[in-house]
């Protein structure tokens, strides 16, 4: 499989990983401290939103790069392509 050639989207989806682990990270401090359930379990809904955000983002980054290099597509072809796939990706993101 291929992989994201891109550097700005490769960066994007490293920040939002890396978002991700500092929050894991607060979810290990707050069950250590002995924090409420509730807010546990609020922040780990958090993380898997993020999470979920960073797959969506890294699918729609792979489907536009792999879909420009085959379809050898014209500059106005790629915008549309562009517009296309980022609507997509608002729709998968309201998906949960």
């Amino acid at each position: 499989m291929a992989q994201l050639q891109d550097e700005t989207s490769r960066t994007d989806l490293l920040n939002r990983l890396k978002r991700a682990e500092g929050q894991l990270r607060g979810i290990q401090r707050m069950i250590e401290s002995g924090e409420p359930c509730l807010d546990i379990a609020s922040q780990m809904a958090a993380v898997r939103k993020a999470l979920d955000s960073a797959y969506v983002r890294m699918t729609v980054c792979f489907m536009q790069q792999e879909l420009k290099e085959r379809l050898d597509l014209q500059p106005d072809g790629v915008t549309q392509l562009d517009a296309l796939l980022d609507d997509m990706q608002t729709l998968l993101g309201k998906v949960r």
